[in-house]
């Protein structure tokens, strides 16, 4: 994606099934859950660049001694940062003396994560903010066990302020800050409460001393959900350790961020992307299963394992983004769908290059389009045979067949792949926020020189185009230097016209190249009255419920064809000061055939403005006024 897209977070949890003693004779290490988390998080570091934390709760811990732990950073490299500070205290332990990995027992006696359940999260920062104190885990803290509670979660909520005001009708003084702490403070009063009821009904008929054991096996951590999720609008996966060792996962209704699991009877994983758990754990896919959504998974103390519903079932609607960029690229049906993304463009690139193949050279821009790329190539040279068949067997029913015709046919016209675009890896940190992207974005691609000649058509195929601040900057601006008679970039997503609120931070409407396109359009139409009729009844819907709130927006797009916009984008990053005047096409995969390839995630309110959640046309709503009234930050 040339424009690179932020919180789409990764979470990890490992519960080992066996105590430490059985890892040590087994693998050699007492630290087998916490090198299983590392590399867990890092197959998954996609998702995460401004910030790595993780935490753990230890089982059976005697009074007097700590039992949850945590640590975070959003120091460069956070995740190999704390995971080799971790070992370097370790290592400090056990050259002093103070543990020895032959006696498991002094690990987790002494090793902050030398316990058995283990938790990671990955994140990309959110709301501009960028401290410490904003990675997960979060940790609600109490001197009962039972009251502790961690989380961490790739999500989120869109009406944080409801919940928050939950609370406080019942009395609380929630602190404002992020949906991550409302969903924890709420999942916490649940938490408390259960507790309570459990320690009254049994304070007078036992000793003090037996009470934690009770309330912790009578502890349900579903129930718990199923009233704090009660209310819930949003996308997520959430992971939680509460301080007595029972554990949960839970995903939400509509399926919208993923999750995924393997068990055996060593340990159970959880993870955002099935193909780190294969990798991982070396398992076939078939072992590999995904949360079924609307549901949480528990884990208690003692080792038992149940999955149950915690609210009804909605309309199914897994985020689209996911397997467009998201996730990595080798799992086998996400590979398998991207390249059917790239072959659905087939049609589009054809007409685009006027089915010249000899002029023509194909690539791709970034590396996350490569799977695209030979995706469309198979689909062009599929293209390019049927028409060598038919030329074939036409010459020979009309006796025109020979050897060098063969030779035009066969040797000639064939589609050209080549890598023409490279990226400089090194200048991503730096780029990961949007201040000061604009004077350090055009040094990101490097070329291949010497591949197109002058007179060649360039087709490039990116995964999508959001901003289109990339491709005008940088992108096009080294392109063009090959000279080419005219550049195609062809995108596999459609185009991004609405907002997300639901995981992925893209929230800013007037950010979108699309609707800057359709609002240009109507300028140059004379219609730019719609947008403050748009405004006047987005302001009027304002205060209505969310569940009445509609779509308005789409009337700016309704008035224009695909194509108009995709021309008008073209115009709008068209670069500037460049010696190249060619003739530039932007071509977007159409949502019908993005539905095609990949039929199983049919979450495309980004594409079609079709939210699953009333949230969304909250969100929608609250974006264009932003827009109208010239203000910036998200939407939600």
């Amino acid at each position: 994606m040339s424009d690179p897209l932020k919180h789409e977070c990764g979470i990890a949890m490992i519960r080992l099934l066996k105590p430490l003693s059985y890892y040590q004779e087994k693998y050699g290490t007492p630290l087998y859950g916490f090198n299983q988390l590392f590399l867990l998080m890092e197959k998954q570091h996609n998702r995460g660049q401004d910030g790595a934390g993780i935490g753990c709760v230890k089982l059976d811990v005697e009074p007097g001694s700590p039992y949850m732990f945590r640590d975070r950073s959003i120091k460069s490299n956070p995740l190999a940062r704390i995971f080799n500070g971790q070992l370097e205290e370790y290592n400090r332990l056990m050259a002093e003396g103070i543990l020895h990995p032959e006696f498991p027992s002094t690990v987790k006696e002494n090793f902050d994560f030398g316990g058995e359940i283990l938790l990671g999260h990955l994140r990309y920062g959110t709301s501009g903010v960028y401290t410490s104190a904003n990675c997960h885990p979060f940790v609600r803290q109490s001197n009962w066990p039972t009251k502790n509670l961690m989380l961490a979660g790739n999500f989120t909520i869109t009406n944080e302020k409801e919940i928050n005001n939950s609370l406080i009708e019942r009395g609380q003084h929630p602190i404002f800050g992020t949906d991550t702490q409302a969903v924890l403070e709420a999942i916490g009063f649940h938490l408390d409460e259960a507790h309570d009821a459990i320690y009254h009904r049994n304070r007078d008929s036992m000793q003090g001393g037996q009470i934690p054991d009770v309330i912790s096996s009578d502890l349900d951590p579903v129930r718990i959900l199923r009233k704090a999720a009660a209310d819930w609008d949003g996308g997520y996966t959430i992971a939680g350790l509460v301080g007595n060792g029972d554990s949960f996962v839970m995903r939400d209704p509509r399926g919208i961020r993923p999750c995924f699991y393997f068990q055996n009877d060593e340990v159970i994983a959880f993870a955002s992307e099935r193909v780190a758990l294969m990798t991982i754990f070396n398992q076939p896919i078939e072992r590999v299963c995904e949360l079924e959504p609307g549901t949480a998974t528990v884990i208690k103390n003692d080792g038992r394992i149940y999955c149950e519903p915690f609210t009804e079932k909605q309309k199914q609607s897994p985020c689209s983004f996911e397997r467009i960029y998201f996730s990595r690229g080798n799992d086998a049906d996400i590979y398998r769908e991207r390249k059917a993304l790239g072959a659905a463009l087939k049609d589009q690139v054809v007409k685009a290059i006027d089915n010249d193949f000899a002029r023509s050279v194909f690539s791709f821009v970034p590396n996350t389009a490569e799977t695209a790329y030979h995706g469309l190539l198979e689909g062009l040279r599929l293209h390019r045979r049927e028409e060598v068949k038919q030329t074939l067997l036409d010459a020979q029913r009309d006796g025109s067949l020979t050897e060098s015709l063969i030779d035009e046919l066969i040797m000639g016209n064939w589609p050209r792949g080549a890598k023409i675009a490279h990226k400089d890896i090194k200048l991503r940190t730096f780029i990961s926020q949007e201040k000061g992207r604009a004077q350090l974005v055009s040094h990101v691609y490097d070329i291949t020189y010497g591949v197109v000649k002058e007179g060649d058509c360039l087709v490039c195929i990116d995964d999508s185009i959001v901003r289109g601040t990339t491709l005008k900057e940088s992108i096009l601006n080294i392109l063009s230097r090959t000279k080419p008679r005219k550049i195609v970039v062809a995108s596999t997503a459609p185009q991004i016209r609405y907002p997300d609120c639901y995981g992925i931070d893209m929230s800013e409407l007037g950010k979108f190249i699309a609707f800057k396109a359709a609002v240009a359009l109507l300028h140059d139409d004379g219609h730019s009255e719609l947008l403050q009729e748009v405004y006047q009844e987005c302001v009027a819907q304002a205060k209505l419920p969310t569940d009445q709130m509609v779509n308005y927006v789409r009337r700016i797009y309704d008035r224009y064809t695909d194509a108009q916009i995709a021309a008008k984008i073209a115009e709008l990053v068209y670069p500037k000061n460049v010696v190249w005047s060619g003739d530039l096409e932007i071509e977007f995969l159409t949502v019908e055939k993005m539905r095609k390839a990949i039929p199983e995630h049919n979450g495309d309110w980004y594409f079609t403005g079709e939210y699953p959640t009333p949230g969304g046309y909250a969100t929608l709503n609250r974006a264009f006024i932003n827009y109208y009234e010239n203000k910036d930050g998200r939407a939600y």
